[in-house]
């Protein structure tokens, strides 16, 4: 039976994107390629609120589970799913053990309209292989809608690709979509252009599901890299709609920016998705 690496898994709203406020149930793995050290700080500086929370429980274990983490201002504010520091909160569930966890965290002990998000870290990076086994289980049959949020620098596997082909065949009784929600990191996030812009990558998952790409932003300069970003998307051929979402782990940094955030889509015709989170929920671990 397979095994995943759990950072996190609970229900709640989607706050992003395309789903924003339907139910959902979150799996979020353990494990990311990028850092993104740079969110809401100046443009070229990185953020040291998550590696100063680690030292401490480096030093001194203060922290036993999620909810005791400290929420961050700058940088990643899902810091704990990714970071070597804190692999010990994320246990490597089998999958019988994670869908059981799921059957009794659903509203009806059962899917009925709920959507599942697979996030991260970064979801595509060595769980593609585990993720047949956990949607293949009895009780996961009638899961209608899959979201995978993904930074969109993972290529899809070849068993991969078919898995997700024959997960999607029309039958008598429903039929099932794929999304990916690219959340790909313009220069603010402190990754390289070269590193996190793939459109040849992205546009491989259109072909296996429906794509949409999410930039997140502060200022006019951000607006310019995404931009540049989806001219490049475009040129490769990616047909998905394109959203711009506020900076903003913490609700007075979400709150700085959001207006403006709006603003520049409305101006330039492009989709505004909000943080539901931050306000509703204060974007605690576990919502």
């Amino acid at each position: 039976m397979s095994k995943i690496k759990i950072a996190e898994l609970f229900y709640s709203i989607q706050g992003e994107g395309r789903y924003m406020g339907v139910p959902s149930v979150f799996l979020r793995t353990f494990g990311c390629n990028f850092k993104c050290a740079g969110f809401g700080m100046p443009r070229g500086e990185v953020s040291h609120e998550a590696t100063d929370i680690a030292a401490t429980h480096t030093m001194i274990e203060s922290f036993m589970k999620y909810e005791d983490l400290p929420l961050v201002s700058t940088g990643c504010d899902s810091y704990a799913s990714w970071m070597p520091e804190f692999k010990d909160l994320s246990p490597m569930l089998e999958s019988n053990a994670i869908v059981n966890r799921i059957m009794e965290i659903l509203p009806h002990k059962r899917w009925e309209d709920e959507h599942l998000v697979i996030t991260g870290g970064e979801p595509l990076l060595g769980w593609q292989r585990a993720y047949p086994d956990l949607l293949d289980h009895p009780s996961m049959w009638r899961l209608r809608e899959i979201t995978f949020e993904t930074n969109g620098t993972q290529k899809l596997t070849e068993e991969f690709k078919e898995y997700l082909v024959e997960w999607q065949m029309p039958n008598m009784d429903f039929s099932r979509e794929v999304t990916f929600s690219v959340s790909a990191k313009l220069p603010c996030s402190g990754e390289k252009w070269e590193e996190a812009i793939l459109p040849e990558v992205v546009c491989e998952y259109e072909e296996f599901g429906t794509a949409y790409l999410k930039f997140v932003i502060a200022t006019e300069q951000d607006f310019a890299d995404a931009e540049c970003a989806i001219a490049a998307y475009r040129k490769a051929g990616f047909k998905g709609h394109v959203y711009l979402m506020p900076v903003g782990g913490v609700e007075s940094v979400y709150a700085l920016n959001n207006r403006t955030v709006a603003d520049l889509a409305m101006k330039n015709g492009l989709r505004y998705s909000d943080r539901l989170q931050v306000p509703l929920f204060k974007n605690e671990w576990g919502t």
